[in-house]
């Protein structure tokens, strides 16, 4: 933060930022995984996207950035790890004003150990979704959500009422009965030779982007198109792709189970495969950690 490197805990902005009193900002989370990072020109390309769509201007450029994130793995020595890169609107400028443009912009960027959105022993089992009926997910042309942001009320929502249904995470319709995405998961579902993922209301994930790729190598087709919970629900597999643990088998929706309960072949295949990209060269960029820390 401010040009500096410093223990996470001594990290901090100032209550009169925006992108804590408004969730005004925009953020990127790529990985680390056996001291490299995996597909990071990927990420900041979409946190680039990002900061143009929300409209945050940050002085530093994309090779800078690429550098902070480096440094800062290196400097933890974290062989695994979870790294965000986080744009704010910052502080007013003109105490009291509500003009978006006269706001301090900055960026700061911070590493932890590696998180699993879904925890290895749920996903191990299989993970058990369920479709909040109280909320719905965000219109897109209220909040864009292929800017990623902090705007989770709708998701925090679905998963209050997830977890007191007796559920692992929940996945959110729209308002045309549409399935979208969860708490920071794309979601997958299989019928047959054909492998699906919503294409609206919806991040358009890195690790989502691998799945559709790998696909090809696989001989499994792709599908990208809003998928009706109906349609979702007669799946022959589900699963979920996320930066924070990969891809996560899904075995029951509400009442519905799904592969015998347990993870589908299919889904344990293009997990497989997904691991495997780690290693290609042409998606790692490993860290040097050796540099004077």
């Amino acid at each position: 933060m401010s040009g500096e490197i410093m223990p996470i805990s001594e990290a901090k902005i100032s209550v009169l930022d925006w992108g804590f009193t408004r969730s005004d900002c925009t953020y990127d989370v790529a990985s680390v995984r056996n001291g490299a990072f995996f597909r990071l020109e990927d990420y900041l390309e979409r946190f680039q996207t990002s900061l143009a769509k929300v409209r945050i201007e940050v002085v530093q450029s994309k090779d800078e950035m690429r550098d902070i994130v480096h440094n800062i793995v290196a400097r933890s020595g974290l062989q695994d790890s979870y790294v965000a890169m986080v744009a704010s609107r910052g502080v007013p400028l003109i105490p009291g004003t509500r003009d978006p443009r006269q706001c301090g912009n900055h960026f700061f960027a911070w590493c932890i150990p590696y998180v699993h959105v879904i925890r290895p022993e749920v996903a191990a089992r299989g993970a058990h979704l369920y479709v909040p009926r109280e909320v719905r997910r965000i219109p897109p042309d209220s909040v864009d959500s292929t800017a990623k942001n902090y705007h989770w009320g709708d998701l925090t929502r679905g998963l209050f009422e997830a977890l007191d249904a007796g559920f692992d995470t929940a996945v959110l319709l729209d308002h045309q009965g549409n399935v979208t995405e969860g708490p920071g998961f794309n979601i997958f579902s299989l019928k047959g030779n054909i492998v699906r993922t919503p294409d609206t209301g919806v991040l358009e994930g890195i690790t989502r982007r691998t799945v559709l790729e790998l696909c090809t190598e696989l001989n499994l087709e792709t599908d990208v198109r809003p998928i009706a919970l109906s349609e979702f629900m007669e799946s022959d597999e589900i699963f979920t792709a996320t930066t924070g643990g990969g891809i996560a088998p899904v075995t029951r929706v509400n009442d519905r189970v799904f592969s015998n309960d347990a993870p589908g072949q299919v889904t344990n295949r293009i997990s497989e495969t997904y691991l495997s990209w780690f290693d290609r060269p042409e998606f790692r960029q490993p860290v040097n950690y050796l540099q004077d820390r």
